[in-house]
């Protein structure tokens, strides 16, 4: 049993973080789900073999990187809120552990797997907050040294929003390069995105995570890596000795500056690439502005089946022996190998697990002339070697190179005949009347002109013609303007017209329609708002009929609303008692009225008792008798002689009205 097994579900380490449920486990290392009891907080807890626990070396890295890395604070980082040694009752050997951000989610893996390649917009969404996140570790001093879609989380950050992009891991691949290796004898990572300074020398700089997340984009825009093999060694020889291959071969649409910017990143010598991942940030942000791309919401991938070993377990270091001989068909976890990358053909075959060799026999007499024979001549041919290499050294050719001529030549066409004169490119974008989009104007310094190999070219695209630009109804006119001027445009402005929709002072309409062309510094016209046209003032419709009202009020360009019910004493049931705006006040476009709900009192003066009570509780009135007989005296007449209120008197429904009478 190990300590990364699921039995340790209910441990409590250091008294305080309690291991609930197996998330995901590797070769090195398990995730759990967990809980901080003290600051009762979800955490994910990952927990180291015990292999490594054991070694001091290992737990002194452990806890210096483990500080580093909760340095940093960051929205698109997985925080690290501790580190610690246990020794759980009933165990023989300690557990160093790792508490973490819990990220309710999947990881970028997931997502390749669900959805394939990204679209573009997508692909920008997920590699922002990557660099965002190295930046940052890069500002404070911090590599990575293992970035890969294992190690991007996307974790759920609200019910109407879009997934949190994270990065994770920081710091612990070079923990485990001190647990009884050293960083120059054996190569630990992931194969796939490693940087060839990385394989070869074990180098690990800003300028490798550079590399890293080059390989990432190339991989979400294209759906695989740039290089798989059969084994590890082979992938490794081929970051080391081949130019990574455009995206465009496997996704001919996607835009060239894109296409140009991955492969500047994935640059097999450090020094062309971009010097860290925040200017790696800027260069992407730049290439996502000019292609338009608006920024999206990244989508939140399935988590795998809990406390399976799945792709989540690739997030987890691994170590397994041998590893050069195992079959690498793709992406896979972090890896040790023994660094022997040759240059030139790569291996045919992987190379086999050595066998048990018996202890050496001590030679006979007669053989040592024999030995030293040999050892003189592997001295000669050893020094043959370093002379011809020194020769190679110093007769390397020629220094420099000519630019060549670059006008009329596609973005893609120029950056690769750059590379083949061992020159780089750095673009810039103009418009131009007549040459067409994404074809070279000029370049600067101009053709054939000799310079150093590897120096940087200046090389000036065309945007094409510019367009007008989509500017909605209702949008600041400064912004409005802004646009119009950044398509290298002129802004002039029409008569101003009321609207209804666009407040005053923003855009009302744009002439030329949005998307035409136009030559450099061709005009366009912007309408602005005047604000909604006013009215008249409000008709006085108080004491007409509600229907008679509101017709008047709409003839006269209003829109009457009905404002309720209430008690007027001088206005008859049904009718106006009032408007908002008032009668004769200026008017808006919306008026309210009001309705009178008075009643007025009938006349039942000379009518029978029974009657007259009828035609008041009819009205909505009630009734107060004074007199007249209820059995009806007089002859069998009983009826009223005054009433208070009056007749034609306005009141409020369910006053009551007096009536008095004579009768027996």
């Amino acid at each position: 049993m190990t300590r990364t097994d699921p039995s340790l579900v209910g441990t409590l380490l250091e008294r305080r973080y309690r291991v609930d449920r197996l998330l995901a486990k590797g070769g090195m290392s398990a995730v759990y789900r967990g809980l901080d009891t003290r600051l009762d907080r979800q955490v994910a807890i990952k927990i180291m073999d015990p292999r490594f626990a054991d070694d001091r070396s290992f737990v002194d890295r452990f806890v210096r990187e483990a500080r580093s890395a909760a340095q940093l604070h960051h929205p698109n980082v997985v925080a690290v809120h501790d580190q610690g040694f246990d020794t759980p009752a009933g165990t023989d050997s300690g557990l160093a552990f790792l508490v973490m951000e819990l990220v309710d989610g999947g990881t970028l893996r997931d997502l390749l797997a669900e959805q394939g390649r990204l679209d573009v917009p997508l692909a920008f969404g997920v590699a922002e907050p990557v660099l965002s996140a190295l930046a940052a570790a890069h500002a404070a001093g911090l590599v990575h040294r293992d970035v890969k879609p294992e190690n991007v989380l996307i974790g759920r950050s609200g019910p109407l929003t879009g997934g949190v992009v994270k990065v994770g891991d920081f710091g612990l691949v070079r923990a485990v390069a001190s647990a009884g290796t050293t960083s120059s004898s054996v190569i630990l990572g992931t194969v796939a995105y490693l940087s060839p300074e990385q394989v070869a020398t074990g180098a690990t700089t800003a300028r490798g995570d550079v590399y890293s997340t080059g390989i990432l984009l190339y991989e979400m825009l294209t759906g695989r890596p740039p290089y798989t093999g059969d084994t590890a060694l082979s992938v490794a020889y081929r970051h080391v000795n081949d130019d990574v291959p455009r995206p465009s071969e496997l996704r001919p649409d996607l835009p060239p500056a894109l296409d140009e910017l991955i492969l500047r990143a994935t640059r097999r010598d450090p020094e062309l690439r971009p010097a860290d991942a925040d200017e790696f940030l800027t260069e992407l942000q730049a290439v996502r502005t000019g292609l338009g791309v608006s920024p999206v919401a990244v989508p939140v991938p399935p988590p795998p089946d809990a406390g399976r070993v799945s792709d989540v377990e690739r997030t987890l270091p691994r170590i397994p022996v041998a590893e050069q001989t195992l079959p690498v068909s793709g992406p896979r976890g972090t890896r040790a190998m023994t660094r022997a990358v040759p240059a030139g053909p790569p291996p045919s075959a992987p190379p086999q697990p050595p066998h048990p060799t018996p202890p050496p026999e001590e030679p006979k007499p007669g053989n040592r002339r024999k030995v030293l024979a040999l050892a003189v001549a592997g001295v000669l041919v050893l020094g043959g070697l370093i002379g011809a290499f020194a020769f190679i050294l110093t007769d390397s050719g020629p220094t420099t190179s000519s630019v060549p001529r670059l006008a009329g030549l596609t973005q893609a066409e120029a950056g690769d005949k750059l590379r083949a004169a061992k020159l780089n490119p750095r673009y810039s974008q103009e418009f131009s009347n007549t040459v067409p989009a994404n074809t070279v104007i000029k370049a600067d310094p101009a053709e054939g002109t000799q310079l150093e190999q590897n120096a940087t070219v200046s090389v000036v695209v065309s945007k094409g013609r510019p367009k007008v630009p989509d500017i909605q109804v209702g949008a600041p006119a400064a912004d409005a303007t802004k646009a119009i001027q950044d398509q290298q445009l002129t802004v002039a402005q029409g008569p101003p017209e009321y609207s209804d929709t666009a407040p005053q002072g923003t855009v009302v309409s744009v002439s030329p329609a949005a998307g035409t062309p136009l030559d450099v510094g061709g005009q366009v016209t912007l309408v602005l708002s005047k604000g909604p046209e006013p009215l008249p003032p409000v008709p006085d419709v108080t004491g007409r009929p509600k229907d008679e009202a509101f017709d008047l009020l709409s003839q006269a360009g209003f829109q009457p609303v009905d404002g309720g019910e209430e008690f007027s004493p001088t206005v008859p049931g049904g009718a106006v008692t009032r408007t908002d705006p008032a009668a004769d006040a200026p008017g808006t476009k919306q008026v309210k009225v009001w309705i009178s709900n008075a009643v007025q009192v009938p006349d039942v003066r000379f009518k029978q008792f029974a009657e007259a009570e009828k035609i008041l509780k009819a009205a909505g009135l009630d009734v107060d008798r004074e007199g007249g007989g209820r059995g009806g005296g007089h002859g069998g007449f009983s009826f009223v002689f005054q009433q208070d209120p009056q007749p034609g008197s306005l009141v409020a429904k369910g006053t009551k009205v007096h009536i008095q009478g004579w009768g027996g």
